[in-house]
């Protein structure tokens, strides 16, 4: 059980790595704010969300666990909130409306 347990670890944290480094292609490689804006907080989101579900059955209490989750919720708190401030400057910069 252990084996399989580690292989998911492996498997789901890998996968997450895959798409924080997608993400940060989208940022080099996509042409205006909002776009990046767009690409790097969607496969960040879901990478962290794939290291946290890889590193739960890694958790040696049930006390660390819930603090992994704690942990990813703040990351999706502070991300969404990140994203909303930097797409309203980015839109007030080019005189859009918000």
């Amino acid at each position: 059980m252990t084996l399989l347990l580690d292989a998911f670890t492996i498997v789901a944290v890998s996968a997450g790595t895959f798409f924080f480094v997608a993400g940060t292609v989208g940022l080099l490689r996509f042409p205006d704010t909002l776009s990046r804006l767009h690409a790097l907080t969607k496969a960040d989101n879901l990478g962290v969300g794939l290291i946290v579900l890889g590193l739960l059955p890694q958790a040696t209490s049930l006390g660390m666990g819930i603090r992994l989750i704690g942990v990813w919720l703040l990351v999706q708190l502070a991300g969404a909130t990140v994203s909303q401030l930097l797409a309203r400057a980015a839109a007030r910069r080019n005189g859009a409306r918000t």
